[in-house]
C-alpha cells in the first residue's frame, strides 16, 4: 500500500533540486532512499538505547 505524506513546499523545493543534481529520476525516488537509508541505521541499532540517541542525534528527540 502507498502513502502520501504531505511535506512543505520550500522543503520540496530543495529535495527536488537535490535529487535533480544527484541523477535521480524524481524526488519521491530520493526521498524514498533517504528514508531507507536513515531506516536502515535505526534498524541496525542494538539497542532501544542506541536508537534514541541516534533520533536524538539527529534532532527528532530532545
Amino acid at each position: 500500500m502507498a502513502a502520501k505524506i504531505k511535506i512543505d513546499g520550500g522543503l520540496y523545493d530543495r529535495v527536488k533540486k537535490v535529487a535533480d543534481l544527484a541523477g535521480y529520476a524524481s524526488a519521491d525516488e530520493f526521498i524514498v532512499h533517504m528514508i531507507e537509508k536513515e531506516l536502515a541505521k535505526l534498524e541496525t541499532a542494538e539497542s532501544d538505547e542506541e536508537v534514541t540517541e541516534r533520533l536524538r542525534g539527529l534532532g527528532y528527540l530532545e
